[in-house]
């Protein structure tokens, strides 16, 4: 399988990425590869190395695995916040996002 032009688009956020309390960079975007036979369109989420160098790891998601992923971080944050279950996202704690 071969890639056209740039592997990772920009998307609308200037940095789609956040470190969070422990150091590691998390970083989020569309992954654009281009067979001959048809594209393939992937979210790429990215976890950076730990501050120690410890390499990290990443995961290329179809839409809707990105879309459960996402259910899945909202309903376990609204429970951290001591809800019930997803709610509105906090940005409480994110270095930059």
């Amino acid at each position: 399988m071969t890639t056209t032009g740039r592997d990772l688009l920009p998307t609308e956020v200037e940095d789609p990425s956040f470190v969070t309390a422990c150091g590691r960079r998390i970083a989020v975007r569309c992954l654009r590869l281009a067979p001959a036979d048809r594209p393939i369109g992937r979210v790429a989420l990215d976890v950076g190395r730990e501050r120690g160098g410890v390499p990290g790891t990443w995961a290329a998601l179809t839409a809707d695995e990105a879309r459960a992923l996402a259910r899945l971080l909202l309903l376990q944050a609204g429970l951290v916040e001591g809800g019930e279950g997803p709610g509105e996202p906090s940005r409480q704690g994110v270095a930059s996002l």
